[in-house]
């Protein structure tokens, strides 16, 4: 255990702390006599020079004082983290084979803001001023309750002065109130939404699992449209009514996504639900880490993160759209937190729902298998149909030279305006152009140390690298043979099917949807509401656009590239491409109005693209199941990646080669490696990567952390792993 040396005479027991710092266990520190402290206390210690602050995580008899210890400075006045998150955020850093103080970070993340001072507010002490006005008459009528000194000057009517001579008197006394996060209880008398018969047969087998207690895990499997959000309201509301206690998490992929499932909720509840997500400001976050502490905070939504929250009473984990990439955190401290939102519902023995039209295939296959329940909406609410998908083969109906708009996807464009209604031209890419190259020298143009393209962005007129964040003004001329105006754009992004679309259609309203033109979460609700509004004709939109949103009247989704998602060698792109396309189809002809979805494809046999346009995704994932039982792949093999960086080429090679050579031997285990990652160059990093691939009935942890036991990187390589990874680059 880390420690620094110091007298530890009075004290009975060594507290074991740990630091929210990258460190393989806790540091011990000596508990001053009377100071009693408890798992979960949240501590000040001294680091150093300087002091930090940690979880209290273990005790031991302190023996005799044999080894000097420094005392723990004292509690911070933050709550303790309670003991099932302390157990769970240990359990992340076991599974993700990194060390407990970057999970701890996590926990303490919302702590990192300074707590807001406490209000200063005014009451009447009883006592009579030396002399009685007409104007301090009217002040102590208003003190009878406590009040700010701003309102009580405002409610009587007078200068501060006044007050200031009734307080100097004694006639008013100031008192110091906690600073209240501010939500309101959720209202649990209030109707809910009627339920189609599907639906409240769903809603209430989810109602008995969160009121019984234990824990389950279901798969809330509904078509797009289908009203899987209205089905999980009355499971919270359920979960909600066993005690005043019991608190709610429901995670989303998207901060897009948060304000209207934060609106739903509301209009449920009559309270908005507490908020936790990138777009919260520091002190927010502090409000609500503390109030999901104290068990104020019922319902809480958020990003990933939230999973980390310390919750007392959690009686109900939902994960919405549970297949999506961006649970995957990729950097920092890597983990999937759809697989964590499991691992913290068996910790805290209570329910966990996955949510989705187009479930990953692990969750089907544990739903198949019996592991997770399963409960299927198979039609749209209401009155709505599900859209008719269609394939555009773009052999047999080509866009014009140096255009990306098949003639079929331009006059269903032009048919759905005519009707007044609305258009979604889908493609997954930022910027006006991917690749920018030189038609005189044929240089591709790169980020500085870096392996990535750099993308054309013609509204800012820049070359951005969306790896790196590296940006430049598009020269013009060449960077590397000076020849000008020979800069090319090469291949469609967002603005440039922009471009075509108005060149197609002067009259027709535009925007583009993207992380480009949406930077936070108001403007990416701005642009969904003025959607929904019929402000726009057409919306040109990444991904962002692709799921959750319900556009009255948009009926027609037209996929510009639909065989962009499948290139590359991502164990998982079949996979993610039907899923894609399939939610953003289904933004099509969710009201009243029939929809369409009108793919474009140059590969229109591919199962993929077959599976997509019959509708069959038990057919598609039968066929995907089965070739990756084949190979051993997941959910029927285990997948984890090391992952080393540094910048010198050389002496990478050398300690890859190390690396390899201290493989651990073990069955049903194989190393692959080391390669040269796809992107090999980084920001001045060179990159190597292994892939271990092993049997399901593998400890593929225990095997990782005996690998790197045995390996010690140099000073400025890095060795980082990633446990089931989703990105191969």
């Amino acid at each position: 255990m880390g420690s620094d040396k110091q007298d530890t005479a009075g004290t009975t027991r060594i507290v074991e702390v740990l630091l929210p710092l990258p460190l393989p266990e806790p540091f011990d520190y000596a508990e001053p006599e009377g100071m009693a402290l408890a798992i979960g206390d949240i501590v000040a210690v001294p680091l150093g020079p300087r002091t930090a602050r940690g979880v209290v995580s273990g005790f031991r008899p302190a023996r005799g004082g044999n080894r000097p210890l420094k005392p723990v400075t004292g509690r911070t006045g933050d709550p303790p983290l309670p003991l099932r998150t302390l157990e769970f955020a240990l359990w992340a850093a076991r599974y993700a084979v990194d060390s407990p103080g970057a999970a701890i970070a996590i926990a303490l993340r919302g702590l990192s803001a300074q707590p807001l001072q406490p209000e200063r507010q005014l009451i009447r002490t009883g006592k009579a001023p030396d002399r009685v006005t007409a104007a301090r008459e009217r002040v102590l009528a208003a003190a009878s309750e406590l009040i700010s000194r701003s309102k009580l000057a405002r409610d009587a009517g007078v200068s501060d002065g006044v007050i200031k001579g009734l307080l100097d008197q004694g006639a008013l006394q100031i008192v110091e109130q906690a600073r209240r996060s501010g939500l309101i209880p959720p209202d649990l008398d209030r109707p809910a939404t009627p339920l189609s018969s599907s639906q409240a047969a769903a809603a209430t087998a989810l109602a008995v699992k969160a009121t019984t207690g234990g824990f389950s895990a279901t798969l809330l499997d509904g078509v797009t449209g289908s009203g899987k959000t209205e089905v999980y309201l009355e499971a919270a509301a359920a979960a909600l009514t066993v005690s005043q206690r019991t608190q709610v998490l429901v995670l989303l992929p998207e901060i897009a996504l948060t304000q209207a499932v934060i609106d739903r909720f509301a209009a449920r509840f009559g309270a908005p639900p507490a908020e936790w997500h990138s777009g919260v400001p520091g002190h927010r976050r502090r409000r609500t880490w503390e109030s999901v502490a104290s068990g104020e905070a019922r319902i809480v939504v958020g990003a990933r993160s939230a999973l980390f929250l310390p919750f007392t009473d959690l009686r109900l984990i939902v994960v919405d759209e549970e297949h999506d990439g961006s649970y995957k955190q990729e950097d920092g401290f890597i983990y999937q937190a759809r697989d964590l939102a499991v691992a913290r519902a068996k910790i805290e023995a209570c329910a966990v729902v996955l949510v989705s039209a187009t479930p990953s295939l692990e969750t089907l296959w544990n739903a198949q298998t019996g592991r997770y329940g399963w409960l299927r909406l198979t039609e749209r609410h209401g009155v709505a149909v599900m859209p008719d998908i269609s394939l555009i083969d773009l052999r047999a109906s080509p866009p014009e030279a140096g255009q990306w708009l098949s003639p079929t996807l331009i006059l269903a464009m032009a048919e759905t305006l005519a009707r007044g209604e609305q258009s979604l031209l889908f493609l997954n890419r930022r910027g006006y152009a991917p690749l920018v190259l030189c038609k005189a020298c044929g240089e591709r143009l790169k980020a500085p140390d870096s392996d990535s393209w750099l993308v054309e962005h013609r509204y800012t007129g820049r070359l951005i690298c969306h790896l790196t964040g590296y940006s430049m003004i598009k020269p013009d001329r060449c960077p590397y043979c000076a020849a000008k105006d020979s800069l090319i754009s090469i291949g469609p992004g967002v603005e440039r099917v922009e471009e075509e679309a108005r060149a197609r259609f002067p009259e027709a309203r535009i925007a583009v949807f993207s992380s480009d033109t949406v930077r936070d979460a108001a403007a990416a609700r701005a642009m969904i509401d003025a959607m929904a509004a019929g402000e726009f004709d057409i919306m040109v939109a990444t991904q962002a656009a692709a799921k959750g949103h319900n556009f009255p009247a948009l009926t027609l989704v037209g996929v510009v590239d639909a065989d962009l998602g499948l290139r590359g060698g991502d164990l998982r792109a079949a996979e993610r491409t039907y899923q894609l396309l399939t939610q953003v189809s289904g933004r099509a002809g969710r009201r009243e109005r029939p929809g369409r979805a009108l793919l474009q494809t140059w590969t229109p046999d591919h199962p993929v693209m077959q599976a997509i346009a019959a509708g069959d995704r038990d057919g598609f994932v039968a066929v995907e199941l089965e070739e990756r039982r084949a190979v051993g792949l997941p959910p029927f093999g285990r997948l984890a990646a090391v992952i080393l960086s540094g910048p010198d080429a050389v002496a990478l090679e050398g300690f890859a080669q190390v690396v390899a050579a201290s493989a651990p031997n073990g069955e049903g285990v194989s190393v692959y490696g080391p390669a040269d990652a796809p992107l090999s160059l980084v920001r001045g990093l060179r990159r190597k990567r292994f892939l271990v691939q092993a049997d399901r009935s593998v400890d593929i942890q225990a095997f990782l952390s005996a690998w790197r036991s045995r390996v010690r990187p140099p000073s400025r390589i890095r060795m980082t792993i990633d446990v089931d990874p989703y990105s191969f680059l």
